[in-house]
């Protein structure tokens, strides 16, 4: 049986907060917002996961109400997100996902993301696709307001 997921998220951008983005922290003079750590990338890819396994969606599985996610590095909340996901007897074959940013640049970063990524899920580098745009300065995003991510997975039962 093979499914497919798509998920989504969004933070707010502010000074003085680390940037962690597809699991390492980015430089930059401001950071995502958040209940966790704020990695729009992992808690879309999350979401992709959960919905393709019909588990629901990351705000029933980690509330940003618990004080047990406050701060959590979103990693362990992939891995476990990962660990649901198999537990209804699903592998991942390949995720794709795109970061909307206006700033900074992160087409250098993508590498480590995905191995960082990939470590996580324990699966092959190239089954993981991070693309990264720009909002040609339009919108919250081209303000430098917020950072977007997209995420669509494909995973089968074994």
């Amino acid at each position: 049986m093979i499914r497919i997921g798509f998920g989504f998220d969004t933070h707010k951008l502010e000074s003085g907060k680390e940037f962690w983005l597809g699991g390492i922290c980015i430089p930059h003079s401001k950071g995502a917002v958040g209940h966790s750590d704020a990695d729009v990338l992992i808690h879309a890819i999350c979401d992709a996961l959960l919905g393709a396994a019909g588990l629901c969606d990351i705000g029933f599985h980690f509330p940003d109400t618990s004080p047990e996610f406050k701060g959590i590095d979103s990693k362990i909340l992939l891995r476990r997100t990962y660990d649901l996901v198999r537990s209804k007897s699903f592998e991942i074959q390949n995720i794709d996902s795109t970061i909307v940013l206006q700033s900074p640049k992160v087409s250098n970063l993508i590498p480590a993301m995905i191995t960082a990524l990939s470590n996580v899920l324990e699966i092959k580098e190239d089954q993981i696709s991070v693309k990264a745009k720009t909002s040609e300065n339009l919108g919250f995003i081209g303000r430098e307001e917020g950072v977007s991510a997209y995420a669509i997975v494909l995973i089968d039962k074994h």
